[in-house]
């Protein structure tokens, strides 16, 4: 068995707020093996970026609280005072941040922003640290990496700017990386690209990754286990080949239909799912998914269901107060087919065209 690297226990951190307590991650646990990744998928406001950036140490203040516990390599990260989250930071784990030409600075050539990097954690010369930057800019496929090195963030189109994000945070040689969302706003060869080249760095690195996306389809391939986060608790988790052969939550077959199929008419609409995500400050009584689930029952309303394991998997669990022959009887229904085949259709748009990205016939990032 794979040794635990990373241990969420119970994590629970709230925000203040004039309007009211906002409870963005609510009482949540998972765990990531040596080497391994994990997909945390969820819609906007699902608490998927909070859990990461407390586990980085970013979300402490005066007005968040914050409650349970996150095992590092043996240390309680909440613990630990901000100086030696410091140490951690950009050291042992990284983070590569959703909005690139947000995340870099732009008033500095994207190699001095590399070289902090590595000179924050590092004690070597400035020449030592220039070096370093264009060896990791060639690493993520940037070209010409002597000359981009010093260029200003605005010079580099959307997919290279991903990639010198990407180069930012494996600086260090990190033991963990959250990427989150790592491929929004980039055309599906891009997307493709930045997938093979996380799944590549991972396997000569040695490293865990947590990706966090709102698309099932992104983590379809690269994900070993997969957590799907509503109003900030985790209401389905399991293996990912599990997810997609089998998913139990409403929620997550949902998430599954709104992925464009590559096998069906153009002109056929995507099932959207209703209404809207809740309110942070004010849930819903019961079943947080109960106002959007086309499933509910009166004692839905009343009843907050718990993570509990699905039959017949050791590894499964899901939060849904339906019965498990139930679950299985409308996930049939709703026309999932043979489930291999069902995980091809779904895989599709990020799946077909890594495939080409790893063989080295999709179009270069430009």
């Amino acid at each position: 068995m794979s040794e635990q690297l990373l241990r969420v226990e119970d994590l629970r951190v709230s925000f203040a707020t004039d309007d009211g307590v906002v409870r963005a991650v609510d009482g949540i646990s998972y765990e990531v093996a040596a080497g391994k990744t994990i997909g945390i998928v969820g819609e906007s406001g699902s608490g998927k970026s909070v859990s990461s950036l407390t586990t980085l140490g970013l979300t402490r203040s005066r007005t968040t609280t914050i409650e349970g516990r996150i095992m590092f390599d043996g240390k309680d990260l909440l613990a630990l005072d901000e100086d030696d989250m410091r140490k951690i930071r950009g050291n042992d784990i990284s983070m590569i941040f959703q909005d690139p030409l947000s995340s870099l600075h732009p008033f500095y050539k994207v190699g001095a922003q590399l070289m902090e990097a590595v000179l924050t954690h590092r004690k070597v010369s400035k020449k030592k640290a220039r070096a370093r930057s264009i060896e990791l800019l060639e690493l993520v496929g940037i070209p010409d990496p002597e000359r981009r090195v010093d260029n200003y963030p605005h010079q580099f189109s959307g997919g290279m700017r991903q990639r010198a994000m990407i180069a930012m945070a494996l600086a260090n040689e990190p033991k963990l990386l959250f990427a989150d969302e790592p491929t929004t706003a980039l055309d599906v060869t891009v997307q493709a690209q930045i997938l093979a080249l996380l799944e590549d760095l991972q396997k000569r690195m040695g490293m865990s990754i947590v990706i966090i996306t709102h698309d099932l389809g992104v983590v379809a391939e690269i994900a070993d286990d997969i957590a799907v986060m509503y109003a900030g608790r985790i209401v389905e988790r399991a293996p990912s080949r599990e997810i997609f052969d089998s998913p139990q939550h409403p929620y997550t077959w949902g998430l599954l239909r709104s992925i464009p199929r590559l096998d069906l008419p153009r002109e056929d609409e995507l099932t959207p799912i209703p209404g809207r995500p809740p309110s942070l400050i004010l849930r819903p009584s019961g079943c947080f998914f109960h106002p959007r689930c086309p499933y509910v029952q009166e004692e839905h309303k009343r009843i907050d269901p718990r993570l509990e394991p699905v039959p017949g998997s050791s590894a499964h669990e899901v939060a849904c107060l339906l019965a498990p022959e139930v679950r299985n009887e409308l996930w049939r229904g709703l026309g999932a087919g043979d489930p291999q085949e069902h995980l091809v259709r779904l895989a599709a748009g990020a799946g077909a065209t890594l495939s080409a990205a790893r063989s080295g016939d999709g179009e270069p990032a430009k």
